[in-house]
């Protein structure tokens, strides 16, 4: 059983299936223009950079697994959500109700084509823990 030494040093990737691998690698890499680092077409399989976590994208077909897509959204570090937001709704992205201010952050709530969840999020104010 692991304990409070920090066995768990990070996370290293998250990862996200699709349908349509060309679509997949279309919205990550031009639509958010993330950096790809790695691109292996025929095993259906890619990797976005954004700064602190790569986002994996795999075709559920070729990895033989079967689809599903993540509910619980990523969200995407950005220095300003509304314009973003803009940005990403004129590439054509709906998005999920209005942008929310928490009081420390701003949220905007989307999907990629195959219906991943994911985030345009921007803190303003200092994060507050219970140590």
């Amino acid at each position: 059983m692991a304990t409070a030494d920090g066995m768990v040093k990070g996370v290293d990737f998250v990862a996200f299936h699709t349908t349509d691998f060309g679509r997949a690698m279309a919205f990550y890499g031009e639509t958010l223009g993330l950096p790809r680092s790695v691109h292996i077409p025929d095993r259906g399989f890619a990797e976005f950079e954004t700064g602190n976590l790569t986002v994996s994208i795999l075709d559920s077909a070729k990895m033989g697994m079967e689809f599903q897509a993540a509910v619980t959204p990523i969200a995407l570090h950005v220095e300003d959500v509304g314009q973003a937001r803009e940005q990403l709704q004129a590439a054509g992205v709906t998005f999920h109700g209005d942008t929310l201010d928490t009081g420390v952050c701003h949220m905007a709530f989307f999907t990629d084509p195959d219906g991943n969840a994911l985030m345009l999020h921007h803190r303003y104010a200092p994060r507050h823990t219970d140590l």
